[in-house]
């Protein structure tokens, strides 16, 4: 049963009507007492749709009373707030104060519909009962993520992937997009830290020819390419607050127009974010929109760093080297006990994408022995001064190299560019936004600086 409370009869009788055309049990109160009446003596309510303003009060504390109120009695019911686009601050409040979601005023029937949907299969969603599907991530510390992630796909609740970078967070937003009923849809992956501002629209939404100087052709827009699929938001950090502005507009109401065009285009997609800063901590400083913050972070998943799963190590290491094997068609190939103990000792500020590249290049350096018995069999396994070895040699190009004497050993140009880069991101752990600024250079440049060194 979907509880709605709205003091406006229009508003009530409207919803019933498209609620029980769904197939949903309907009851309806005028006001917060007819509300919590219903509340406490009917435990098949599921969810509860309330408005935020009950007379002519405009601040929505009489909203918050009533949410916090359902919360106290029952605390499993799902809340979706109502209110108007100019009173969004309030949704905000609400959310703090523990909604589920929120939708504005007038509402689309089909984003209501979802939001709807969305809130009360992951409310009664049973972890004993949903299969964790195969995937590629690789690691036993990971199951209760996975578990999670098993849990959400199948609706379309908005996800926010946090952690540092080389986790590993794009692999479990393919894993939401995989299993959930969009799996035959496009999944498109946007790095938003690589779009500028004035480029924002355009690459989102897409343009018509003309609609700007080097507009010479009609340009689909990214929200376009992924209609009926996933649409991957990664470092949505580094956007702007205008473009912020822009996409909270699109990810609220579906709804965006392409540059050049005055219609406006509906867009049907699932919403997955991710970033490696602390989104929370932006919202406070204010440079993250905190409205935006809580439409994009219903369901959060933290991916943790390698430091804090080294019990994956093994597990990691066996898969990058076959991996790297069949890639490379070489016989398989494994790391000695001793190897394993030696990883587990490193920091790797670079998680799993560091491991990689040390497993692979360890791998490549690692010379091939005169006989193999069949099947590839034989002694040629990865030891741990083989690890060592290649290692050092990537510490030391690392790091800070001091100007030589008589010409003796002066470093490259590379290998300063190199050091240079390495230093600020293990000093500003990984965060790219901050590496770029420190180096001067813009964050699409720092990309192909990291592609350019291997890094």
């Amino acid at each position: 049963m979907i509880l709605v409370v709205d003091d406006d009869k229009n508003i009530r009788l409207s919803l019933k009507l498209i609620l029980e055309r769904n197939e949903y049990v309907v009851a309806l109160a005028e006001g917060p007492k007819e509300a919590m009446q219903i509340v406490r003596n009917t435990p098949a309510v599921e969810l509860v749709l309330m408005d935020m303003n009950y007379t002519r009060a405009t601040d929505g504390e009489e909203g918050l009373t009533l949410l916090k109120q359902v919360k106290v009695f029952r605390p499993d019911v799902p809340c979706i707030l109502m209110t108007a686009w100019g009173s969004i601050d309030l949704a905000v409040q609400g959310m703090r104060a523990g909604a589920f979601d929120f939708i504005t005023k007038p509402w689309n029937n089909g984003v209501l519909l979802d939001r709807i949907e969305t809130a009360i299969k992951i409310n009664n969603a049973s972890l004993a009962t949903l299969p964790i599907q195969s995937s590629p991530i690789v690691g036993t510390s990971l199951s209760g993520i996975l578990a999670t992630v098993a849990r959400v796909a199948p609706t379309n609740a908005p996800v926010l992937i946090t952690g540092e970078s080389g986790t590993g967070k794009e692999l479990i937003a393919e894993a939401i997009h995989r299993q959930s009923k969009r799996a035959n849809g496009p999944f498109v992956k946007v790095n938003l830290g690589g779009i500028s501002t004035s480029l924002f629209e355009s690459e989102m939404f897409g343009h018509k020819k003309g609609a700007f100087t080097d507009a010479k052709a009609d340009r689909v827009g990214r929200f376009e390419m992924a209609n009926g699929g996933t649409i991957f938001l990664d470092e949505i950090g580094e956007l702007s607050l205008a473009s912020q502005v822009k996409l909270l507009r699109v990810l609220q109401d579906q709804t965006y127009e392409v540059l050049g065009d005055s219609e406006t285009r509906r867009t049907d997609v699932r919403v997955v974010c991710a970033t490696n800063v602390d989104l929370r901590a932006m919202v406070e400083e204010h440079t993250f929109r905190e409205d935006l913050f809580y439409r994009i972070n219903i369901i959060n998943l933290h991916m943790p760093p390698l430091r804090e799963r080294r019990e994956d190590i093994p597990l990691l290491v066996d898969h990058f080297l076959r991996m790297a094997c069949e890639a490379n068609h070489l016989p398989p190939i494994k790391a000695d006990d001793e190897a394993i103990a030696y990883l587990q000792t490193l920091p790797f500020p670079g998680n799993i994408r560091e491991l990689k590249n040390l497993v692979e290049r360890t791998l490549l350096m690692k010379p091939r022995p005169q006989t193999l018995l069949p099947e590839g069999r034989g002694d040629w396994t990865l030891t741990a001064q083989d690890f060592q070895s290649s290692y050092s040699s990537v510490q030391s190009q690392s790091a800070p190299l001091s100007p030589a004497k008589g010409g003796e050993g002066e470093a490259s140009l590379f290998s300063l560019e190199r050091a240079a880069i390495v230093a600020s991101m293990a000093k500003h752990k990984g965060n790219l936004s901050l590496v770029a600024k420190e180096l001067g250079i813009s964050r699409g440049a720092l990309y192909r600086k990291i592609e350019k060194h291997g890094l």
